[in-house]
């Protein structure tokens, strides 16, 4: 059943940004694109009612603004995941230390396998 009122409509967008909140804490990024359909079609449901009928949003704005917080730190946290293991596999290839003088010394880690075919 579809949410008919601007009441109902507002309930079930605050239902839904809580399950966000859940799901950003607990790091499930599945449940945010399933939730993040759900929020699309609520907030054009919200936008195609009459202006008189638009209920004030203030009261769900700090949720908002709180559920963007969560966002932004997890997506820095990927971020800085995909940085680290770059730097991992960067290892794998050579390694760059450095002597007493301060001069680069490169180790290079990646070994080459060939497999040669004899008939």
């Amino acid at each position: 059943m579809a949410p008919e009122t601007a009441t109902d409509i507002l309930q079930a967008l605050d239902d839904l940004l809580e399950q966000e909140r859940c799901a950003l804490l607990t790091g499930d990024l599945d449940q945010m694109a399933v939730l993040l359909d759900r929020k699309t079609d609520l907030i054009d449901t919200l936008n195609a009612l009459e202006p008189e009928q638009q209920p004030d949003l203030e009261n769900i704005r700090g949720k908002v603004m709180r559920n963007q917080t969560l966002l932004d730190g997890a997506l820095q946290g990927i971020r800085q995941v995909a940085g680290r293991m770059a730097a991992l596999r960067q290892l794998r290839h050579s390694f760059d230390t450095y002597d007493e003088s301060g001069r680069r010394h490169t180790i290079e880690g990646a070994v080459v396998r060939q497999v040669e075919k004899r008939a």
